[in-house]
């Protein structure tokens, strides 16, 4: 990036718009995520009700979701390339927020199954028309910041999901939470699309690159797989681990769902947005004197949270853990907002989109579609160690609750719990993981910045 380059493009439209924009993007995120994940906040009364294993918890959590949401975010993003990118993303939300809504009318676990996979084919659409649009709304020293704010869709929407989600489900029912959190998102479809403009695109449509051309442009920049495969490791053990953080607590320190769901939620949701504006506030500020910021300073982020979540798991007092827990939210999420700056910042203007869709591809195939059903089966594998002493193992357990079974309580509530909490301890060591391809990304940032 040359500093003639710099200054080229100020943004498009007023400021004030621009953070209309901004702001309404951030709640279509915010959506795409309480949908996403309120399935983990209330999964302990759906394995109650369904007879159900961690490792079948799991499968909904991240296969049923991660397979089509994934596959089908490379050929929307190759739509975003050349149609217009809002009327795709207002479109995609309608249709996710109206399958989450169709969850609370499952009626075993083949239908809930089925229904998770409606939400992500219309997640699928969100992102990567989002984070186009986003740049070519603001000028490349805002950026950052700007994806960052974008970002706290995340925090934000899981913290929504979690409040919401456990209190509609505590006072009302599991299926109530799918569909008070879900038929909102179809108006804000409307208001999206009535009110934010398609922006302008930096180059013709007629230059946007083949597909196989962008993948080719992507395979000689090391930069970007080093991001890809450190942030996919970090959403291996986010996902996995995070999707059973209102179990843990419920099993392990006997929170009833709306108590572990309002400390999942409000506490650790606080704090993961800290993190992740900050990321982006922080490596804004920090490049322009150490340019492979955007680089080390995700690392340092998790070579942090890594003992703290260690930490927080083996501490018997939740609010002894709960400083550690608190401290590894926000510094686990410094990630974020460099991993998008990183590759809207390596990728030409006409391929921006593509690559955050290659990005994703990466990122939810082995993070969200592994990281769930692996946390989940280690858990059943950990636990059975436990239980076999006893003759009994996971599914009879789970059998057992669906049945209102009580016999062999005592029992399979020590050994879920037992597995369960050995299994993320494991699983935070990915983050060490996810660190060292974050820190082997510092060799190669500057040569192959292109924006």
């Amino acid at each position: 990036m040359t500093d003639a380059a710099a200054p080229a493009f100020q943004g498009y439209a007023s400021k004030n718009y621009r953070a209309y924009v901004l702001g309404a993007l951030l709640v279509v995120y915010t959506f795409n995520f309480i949908d996403r994940v309120v399935i983990g906040i209330i999964q302990e009364p759906i394995k109650l009700e369904f007879g159900l294993t961690d490792f079948q918890l799991g499968l909904l959590g991240g296969p049923a979701f991660a397979i089509l949401y994934t596959l089908l975010g490379i050929p929307i993003a190759r739509l975003a390339e050349r149609m217009n990118r809002m009327t795709i993303l207002a479109v995609c939300l309608g249709f996710w927020s109206a399958m989450t809504a169709a969850c609370g009318f499952a009626v075993n676990y083949a239908t809930l199954f089925a229904a998770r996979v409606g939400v992500s084919i219309g997640e699928a659409g969100c992102t990567p028309p989002a984070n186009s649009v986003i740049s070519d709304y603001f000028p490349s020293d805002r950026r950052a910041s700007a994806l960052s704010i974008y970002a706290l869709g995340i925090p934000i929407g899981s913290m929504i999901a979690a409040v919401g989600g456990g209190w509609i489900a505590t006072e009302i029912g599991w299926r109530e939470a799918f569909i008070w959190l879900g038929v909102p998102g179809v108006l804000l479809a409307v208001i999206v699309k009535l009110t934010v403009k398609e922006p302008p695109r930096t180059v013709s449509t007629a230059d946007t690159p083949s597909f196989v051309s962008a993948v080719a442009a992507l395979s000689k920049k090391p930069t970007f797989w080093h991001v890809a495969f450190g942030s996919a490791m970090a959403s291996f053990v986010g996902y996995g681990v995070g999707q059973y953080l209102t179990s843990f607590m419920i099993r392990t320190h006997g929170f009833t769902l709306f108590e572990a769901a309002t400390v999942i939620g409000v506490v650790l949701g606080v704090c993961a947005a800290i993190g992740t504006f900050s990321s982006g506030f922080l490596a804004d500020r920090i490049s322009k004197r150490h340019p492979n910021a955007l680089a080390w300073l995700p690392a340092l982020g998790f070579a942090i949270a890594t003992p703290l979540y260690l930490l927080s798991f083996i501490l018997p007092n939740i609010w002894m853990a709960l400083p550690a827990l608190m401290i590894a939210a926000v510094t686990h999420y410094f990630y974020l907002g460099p991993m998008y700056a990183v590759t809207q910042g390596i990728a030409a203007p006409r391929m921006r989109a593509t690559a955050v869709a290659v990005l994703l591809f990466i990122v939810n195939l082995i993070g969200y579609g592994m990281g769930p059903p692996v946390i989940g089966a280690l858990s059943d594998f950990l636990a059975n160690g436990q239980l076999a002493q006893f003759g009994l193992d996971t599914a009879a357990c789970a059998a057992q609750g669906a049945q209102a079974d009580s016999v062999s309580g005592p029992r399979c509530a020590a050994g879920v719990e037992t597995g369960l909490r050995w299994a993320m301890m494991i699983g935070v060591l990915g983050y060490l993981w996810a660190g060292l391809h974050f820190l082997l990304s510092a060799r190669t940032l500057r040569r192959d910045w292109v924006a």
